[in-house]
């Protein structure tokens, strides 16, 4: 065994496999720590955007009601200006039947 690997040791064949291994140990090596390092970058960056989104959301919740309360007010709102809106009409009938008998 120790013959065969001197003898793949000294040989071109050897050196391009010996060289190609080192090679592959050094790309799983630069992949992890980029990894690793990434990881470790954007783990708290990630989790801020998480905490801003729910806020967001919550923020969204609210206005959504706000929009639902405001909504319920205009149709009451609406409901008043046609009721004065009637009152405005009969009493400007009673203008003109006044105006007419007081002729």
């Amino acid at each position: 065994m120790t013959q065969s690997f001197i003898f793949l040791a000294q040989s071109v064949t050897g050196a391009v496999i010996t060289i190609i291994v080192l090679l592959l140990v050094a790309v799983i090596i630069g992949y992890f720590t980029a990894w690793y390092y990434a990881k470790s970058v954007y783990t708290p960056v990630i989790k801020g955007l998480e905490t801003d989104k729910m806020n967001l959301n919550k923020q969204v919740d609210g206005l959504n009601e706000d929009i639902a309360e405001l909504k319920g007010k205009l149709a009451t709102q609406k409901g008043k200006i046609n009721e004065l809106e009637e009152q405005i009409k009969a009493l400007d009938n009673e203008l003109k039947l006044l105006a007419e008998s007081g002729k």
